[in-house]
C-alpha cells in the first residue's frame, strides 16, 4: 500500500466514527448537555451503552434500529450522518491525493456538524466556527502553498464584508438580516479558502439558499413571510463546492 492510499484508507475508516461523533454533538451541544467526559446512553431507557451498540453504521443495522433494551426507536441522524461522513471521505479520496484527502475530509466534516446545527437550531456557535478557523489557518500554514498571510487576510475580508452587510442591512430595514455568527463563519471560511475564494462561496451559497426557498414554495404553494433560513448551512456548502472545484472565475478560464 502506498502513502498516498494509506491516506484515503485511513480517512475511509474513521469516517463513519467521526459521524456518530458528529451526531452525539448535534444534540448535546444545542441542549447545552455534557458530550466531553460522558458515556454514552439510551435516552429512553438511560442504559449505557456498550460497544454492540456504539459501532457505526453496522449496530443500527444489527439493531434494527432500535435499542436492544427497550426497543425505542435509534435516530435516524446517526447512520444518516455516519454515512454522510463517509461519503465526504470517499469524495476526498478522489478529489486529492496524499495528505490533503485527510484535510479535506476534517474540512467537510467541521462544515457538515456546522450546518447541521444551523439548519436544526439557526445557531452557529463560537466554540465551533472559531477552531474552524484556526483550524483553516494551520492547515494552509502547514500544508499548503500560499503565502502566509493569506489565511489571515482571508478570515478578515469574510468576517469584514458580511458584517459590513449585515449592519447596514440593519441600518436601512431596521431588523436583522443575518445571525450574528454568519460573518463569523465567513471568516473562518475565509482562513481556508482565502479571500479569492469568497466571492465563489457566496455566490453558492447564494443559489444553495434560493434553491431551497424555491422548493419550499412549490410545496407550500407560496413563499412564508419573515420565514428564516440557516445561511450558516448555504455558506457550508458554498465552501465546499468551493474548496473542491477551486474559485468560479478560474473556472470560467
Amino acid at each position: 500500500m502506498t502513502i498516498d492510499q494509506l491516506w484515503a484508507v485511513s480517512a475511509l475508516i474513521l469516517a463513519p466514527f467521526v459521524g456518530s461523533f458528529i451526531g452525539l454533538l448535534t444534540l448535546r451541544l444545542p441542549a447545552e448537555r455534557p458530550w466531553a467526559m460522558s458515556r454514552s446512553a439510551c435516552d429512553a431507557c438511560g442504559r449505557q451503552l456498550g460497544l454492540i451498540d456504539l459501532f457505526p453504521l453496522f449496530s443500527f443495522l444489527a439493531l434494527r434500529g432500535r435499542c436492544r433494551t427497550c426497543r425505542a426507536a435509534i435516530p435516524w441522524r446517526y447512520p444518516l450522518l455516519e454515512s454522510g461522513c463517509l461519503l465526504i471521505a470517499a469524495w476526498s479520496a478522489f478529489a486529492f491525493s496524499g495528505e490533503w484527502v485527510a484535510v479535506t475530509a476534517l474540512f467537510g466534516w467541521a462544515l457538515l456538524l456546522i450546518a447541521t446545527i444551523d439548519a436544526e437550531h439557526l445557531w452557529l456557535p463560537d466554540r465551533l466556527t472559531l477552531p474552524f478557523g484556526a483550524l483553516g489557518m494551520i492547515a494552509t500554514l502547514v500544508i499548503g502553498e500560499a503565502p502566509v498571510w493569506t489565511p489571515f487576510v482571508g478570515a478578515a475580508v469574510g468576517y469584514g464584508g458580511l458584517a459590513l452587510i449585515a449592519w447596514l442591512y440593519k441600518r436601512v430595514r431596521g431588523f436583522d438580516g443575518l445571525g450574528g455568527g454568519d460573518p463569523r463563519l465567513l471568516g473562518a471560511i475565509g482562513a481556508w479558502v482565502g479571500w479569492q475564494g469568497l466571492p465563489s462561496v457566496l455566490i453558492w451559497s447564494c443559489v444553495a439558499g434560493l434553491s431551497v426557498a424555491i422548493a419550499q414554495a412549490i410545496v407550500r404553494r407560496r413563499f412564508a413571510a419573515g420565514q428564516q433560513l440557516p445561511f450558516g448551512t448555504f455558506l457550508a456548502v458554498g465552501a465546499w463546492l468551493t474548496w473542491l472545484w477551486g474559485p468560479l472565475h478560474a473556472l470560467l478560464h
